[in-house]
């Protein structure tokens, strides 16, 4: 017989990235009591990783739970970022409605646009939250009007379009129902959770269905899986079944041997859980996101779950073999990347690894650069070493051979002043403009659709062109007949001629032929890139040249040679930069960017070859 359980809320925060998803969770946290009032803790705690606190984003979504009379409301932060919209995708399984926040200033943005057609799409009730009314120029009123016109894009049933509207400041950690409300604490907010989000249905005596939606991993207990409890119930060392939807042939005999429920920030041991209940279990090996857990009684029922987008550009990961190789690194065997590449596999469902020709290159596919990156940089900081290809978009063909190619949507929020060249950049890439309109504070909106990889390498063009002032947004809109060849970068490379160490005279010789990445004292080899060149064509230099000392004094030998700052690349910029005949050679310690083929004479050759191809 289907129960409600009352006592419990599952609701999920959704939204476009920097919109205050994570600052209004601590709000929640705070005013819940999960913390003492003389306890230490830092702004955003749900981003526990290093690379989400440095970036300001949330990479991975995370689980917790706060108390509010006597109801236990299980809370999912979830990731903003178009790149980890497969985090979103999966998790809405696990809850039964969301709170959408929107920026007071910004309005409906892309991803916005996303994350509410997938909460539509399962039939989940929506509480609209008007964030950061506090910031200046914040326009809720026009914002609740924008909010609504995008149900109605969205063909939202009537309920659905009923939906209620809060605003809020997480930042100052209050929630009203009216903008001319007494602005106190988040009540408000709890109490629309408590109202308007449905408490979890299910049949306590029917066979246990836990449908796993997150995977999380720890060095001491392995894999744990994250999910709610649908039907049934669950308990510590009961003897379980793992069937998958997409798999009829899986079926696994299993032994629940650690049970946890969320509470506050903390996994708490439980020895039973009933449904409704969002549970971590630890001890299964081979748990797989989209896993349903069922209990022995009775013919196990795998849960329908979603297919994850497919991802839409691709990296080679290859063996670093730069004469440098082994040096810096502490894992930089093929069979150590790759081992690490198919474990990252087991908390990323938007991720693709696939072995290739060569026993050394791993081609690695992805939902766009950023995606990568994080990877990329988390290796990085674990002490691998390795080398990685440009970024390729992933083609498909129609069903008469025809080319597809990945299309965005890019919403770019521009000073009027530098519109024009922005329009003009994004045409060269082949992007076309679809709207364009004013939007407050002298900044225009405009609207692209432009293939995925006419926007590999724009975002540090487009940041200087806007003097640092632009925003740029992309969302994934389906594929489209491929649009012909578009010339990635008009400056060609500054190629070190010799293996030594770069001295000041040699580059003070170089740095009249373009701009530098390295400075005086660091090591090169032949074949590494130095600096970009200001012409189209690459340039070969010696910066490893000394002066020769003689007997002939002159005027201005003793001058001090002054050299230009070097231009220190980030990992998102050196991956923007490199050609598809270059390769970004990645270690603890340095970033450096060198050609496939760095014998010279070789490379020569390969490219009359090519040439003679074409």
């Amino acid at each position: 017989m289907i129960q409600t359980r009352e006592d419990i809320r599952n609701v999920a925060i959704i939204a476009h990235v920097d919109h205050g998803k994570t600052t209004l969770v601590d709000q929640l946290l705070r005013q819940s009591g999960v913390f003492r009032e003389n306890q230490e803790v830092q702004d955003r705690v749900m981003d526990s990783g290093a690379i989400e606190r440095e970036r300001g984003i949330t990479i991975l979504s995370k689980n917790t739970a706060v108390k509010y009379k006597n109801t236990k409301i299980n809370i999912v932060d979830t990731p903003g970022h178009a790149d980890f919209g497969g985090e979103v995708e999966r998790i809405l399984k696990m809850v039964d409605g969301v709170v959408l926040l929107v920026d007071a200033f910004e309005g409906v943005m892309p991803q916005t646009k996303f994350v509410l057609m997938k909460a539509l799409a399962l039939n989940l009730p929506v509480i609209v939250c008007i964030n950061k009314i506090d910031r200046p120029g914040a326009r809720p009123a026009e914002v609740v009007d924008e909010t609504l016109e995008l149900f109605m894009d969205l063909d939202a049933t009537d309920e659905q379009l009923d939906a209620p509207f809060i605003y809020a400041s997480a930042k100052d950690g209050y929630a009203i129902n009216n903008l001319d409300d007494e602005k106190k604490d988040m009540t408000p907010l709890f109490e629309a959770i408590l109202k308007y989000i449905p408490a979890p249905t299910g049949d306590p005596d029917a066979n246990t269905q836990v449908l796993i939606s997150t995977i999380d991993y720890n060095d001491y207990v392995g894999r744990i899986g994250i999910g709610k409890v649908s039907n049934g119930c669950l308990k510590l060392n009961q003897n379980a079944v793992v069937v998958n939807h997409h798999d009829p042939d899986k079926r696994e005999n299993v032994r629940i041997t650690k049970l946890y429920e969320f509470e506050g920030l903390q996994k708490v041991d439980v020895d039973e859980a009933d449904i409704g209940s969002i549970v971590a279990i630890s001890g299964i090996s081979d748990l797989h996101i989209g896993d349903t857990i069922c209990g022995t009684d009775g013919d196990p029922v795998a849960i329908p779950f979603q297919k994850i987008s497919e991802p839409t550009i691709a990296m080679n990961f290859m063996v670093n073999d730069s004469p440098f190789a082994g040096t810096e690194g502490k894992f930089v065997t093929s069979r150590h990347i790759r081992d690490r590449l198919y474990r990252e596999l087991n908390t990323d469902v938007s991720l693709r690894v696939e072995d290739t020709d060569s026993p050394d290159t791993f081609k690695v596919s992805g939902r766009g650069e950023l995606h990568l990156s994080v990877l990329i940089e988390e290796m990085r900081r674990e002490g691998y070493e390795f080398a990685v290809s440009k970024a390729e978009v992933l083609y498909h063909y129609d069903e008469n051979g025809k080319k597809l190619e990945p299309m965005e949507k890019a919403y770019v929020d521009v000073p009027d002043e530098f519109q024009g060249v922005v329009i003009q950049k994004l045409s060269e890439r082949k992007g076309e403009l679809i709207g364009m309109h004013s939007i407050t504070g002298g900044y225009t909106r405009l609207e692209f659709s432009i293939p995925a990889r006419g926007l590999i390498g724009y975002r540090g063009d487009f940041m200087t062109d806007t003097k640092g002032n632009g925003i740029l947004n992309t969302v994934f809109d389906g594929y489209a007949p491929y649009k012909g060849d578009i010339a990635y970068r008009k400056q060609g490379s500054l190629i070190a001629f010799e293996a030594g160490e770069a001295v000041t005279y040699g580059l003070f010789a170089a740095q009249d032929r373009g701009t530098l990445f390295i400075g005086p004292g660091e090591k090169v080899y032949s074949g590494m890139v130095v600096g970009s060149s200001s012409r189209a064509e690459d340039i070969e230099i010696n910066v490893c040249k000394k002066k020769h000392l003689t007997n002939t004094r002159t005027s201005s030998s003793d001058e001090a040679l002054t050299l230009v700052p070097p231009k220190i690349l980030s990992l998102e910029q050196a991956l923007d930069f490199i050609e598809t005949d270059e390769l970004l050679e990645v270690t603890p310690e340095h970033l450096r960017i060198r050609k496939k083929i760095l014998d010279p004479l070789q490379r020569k050759r390969a490219m009359i070859r090519k040439n003679n191809s074409q």
